[in-house]
């Protein structure tokens, strides 16, 4: 089982993200259950939500101490709250930013990870330049992909297409795109496989 914790603010598509994590999955056939964390949801309140993945059905309902992924969507929060909590040794992190990870002052932290499963992307501004919003959510998920090869990005647009119609379909596919084609050109590594292969399931 893989999974992965979103952090970010109400109004951010927190929430959303988890939930179209899962339908791409389900796309490929996977076992997948997304759900919040339950609190304020006001708009800039902290907002914290789940996405499991799995090749068995999943059964397990509490909340990921220990994450295999984290997808950070507000880089403020760094300062607010212990977002790297329980993050696996292995794991992965997307962080929503324009800056490196060395400027924005994680230089230390990821000396204890595998520093090549960090990355950041400027979701942000990727959603203002073709949704015409600062929604950063479609932009890491199809990075999330890119970095972590657990679902593919034609699965993301699968999901989007269920969820948006038109032209707000077309924005979000188009950054979706972008990001993940940037996330990709980042990488030192190429991850072709997922990991969620040669698994040993409990």
């Amino acid at each position: 089982m893989f999974e992965i914790r979103v952090h970010g603010r109400g109004g951010q598509g927190v929430v959303t993200a988890t939930e179209m994590l899962s339908v791409a999955a389900f796309e490929e056939g996977r076992h997948a259950q997304a759900f919040p964390s339950f609190g304020s949801e006001r708009t800039g309140a902290p907002v914290v939500a789940f996405c499991r993945i799995s090749d068995r059905e999943i059964r397990l309902r509490e909340p990921i101490m220990k994450p295999d992924a984290l997808i950070i969507q507000d880089p403020t929060l760094l300062h607010q709250i212990d977002v790297f909590a329980g993050l696996k040794s292995d794991g992965y992190v997307l962080l929503n930013s324009r800056h490196s990870l060395e400027e924005l002052g994680l230089s230390e932290l990821i000396t204890h990870f595998d520093a090549t499963r960090f990355c950041t992307l400027s979701a942000t501004d990727l959603g203002l330049k073709h949704i015409g919003r600062p929604i950063p959510n479609m932009p890491l998920i199809a990075g999330f992909a890119a970095l972590s090869g657990l679902i593919q990005l034609e699965s993301v647009i699968l999901a989007i297409n269920e969820k948006f119609k038109g032209k707000v379909a077309q924005g979000n596919i188009a950054a979706a795109t972008e990001a993940y084609n940037l996330v990709k050109d980042m990488m030192c590594t190429p991850f072709a496989s997922s990991p969620l292969k040669g698994e040993n399931h409990a």
